[in-house]
């Protein structure tokens, strides 16, 4: 999937459908002429719908269709026939959207399943048909209720992406080139910061004909959390992800004040990210020799407090077997 593919965010109209009128349908034949009321009631108007689907990655379907009508109901008519309901209108969503209302941006709630199924908008109830209002006193009622409208809504569907592993780092540590070696993926690489723009998921074949997915995110800066960056943007993406795959290269300056500038910047848009698993996995481990990695080995036992990490490189294609072998572990166990 190209990024620009990528739809993470959109604003959507949505109009459920209006309900039927009931008749006041007064019952004549050959012969009955006065046979009494026998209006029916109105149908019901569609429903707009949001449905769970597990084949789509993307929002990038309501980039072009942004308007769901559904179908009014029709009328009621006489041998108290009820009018057809209108037609439900479904919207499609990958899982892990949610369905936010525009005006107050409360979340309305959120589609995580495959096929599970949420009314956004109830279609308008039908009115009764003058059969309703006959009685003792009243035998010829020659009036019906209307039926009730339908609903408008103006909604914004927010995408955060599921995937089993979150790559988080600065821009530029190597997340991108990690990814198209570990899976499938071709996202764009190069050499300044901030190639990543939208995340980028790729699936992990691992031993036994097992896999699992893993999401590439636009790197993190210093002040993420307050918007900085691409701030919102992309932290969102990471609260779905069952383990964190921090990344650091190992020319960074101080590995240890790296690796807690990118906790911070979580902290402070969740703390309960800090509650998922985690790993450190220190890259470019080939432009280090066995003295250096033992000596930064001492030192990051005491700075990392017992956060597991490892030694890799994507390019020359070090420690990865490891690396997916320990990803593995840690979502199973």
């Amino acid at each position: 999937m190209t990024e620009g593919n990528f739809v993470d965010y959109v604003k959507v109209y949505a109009q459920s459908g209006n309900g039927g009128k009931g008749s006041a349908h007064l019952h004549r034949e050959k012969y009955i002429t006065k046979g009494g009321p026998d209006g029916g009631d109105g149908g019901r108007g569609g429903h707009i719908i949001v449905r769970g689907n597990k084949n789509l990655w993307t929002l990038i379907g309501f980039k072009f269709k942004k308007h769901f009508r559904a179908e009014h109901a029709e009328h009621g008519s006489k041998n108290r026939s009820t009018g057809a309901d209108g037609e439900d209108v479904y919207m499609d969503v990958p899982l892990g959207t949610v369905i936010k209302d525009f005006e107050t941006n409360e979340v309305l709630f959120e589609i995580t399943e495959d096929g599970e199924e949420k009314i956004l908008l109830e279609g308008g109830m039908g009115g009764q048909g003058n059969w309703h209002f006959r009685s003792s006193t009243n035998q010829t009622p020659r009036y019906a209720q209307p039926g009730m409208p339908g609903q408008e809504k103006q909604v914004i569907l927010e995408l955060k992406v599921l995937a089993d592993v979150g790559l988080v780092g600065f821009p530029n540590a190597g997340k991108s080139t990690l990814l198209s070696v570990l899976t499938s993926a071709k996202p764009k690489i190069a050499d300044y910061e901030f190639t990543t723009l939208k995340p980028n998921l790729g699936i992990v074949q691992h031993r036994d004909f097992q896999s699992f997915v893993i999401a590439d995110i636009p790197g993190i800066i210093e002040g993420a959390a307050e918007g900085k960056g691409l701030g919102h943007y992309f932290l969102r993406h990471i609260e779905r992800n069952a383990t964190l795959l921090f990344l650091i290269p190992a020319d960074s300056k101080d590995i240890s004040k790296e690796y807690e500038i990118l906790l911070d910047e979580l902290r402070r848009y969740n703390p309960e990210l800090l509650d998922k698993a985690r790993l450190v996995a220190i890259s470019k481990c080939d432009m280090l020799d066995d003295e250096l990695m033992d000596e930064m080995r001492i030192a990051l036992d005491t700075d990392f407090k017992g956060t597991p990490y490892l030694f890799i490189s994507s390019i020359a294609k070090i420690g990865l077997q490891e690396l997916k072998d320990r990803l593995w572990a840690m979502l199973n166990s």
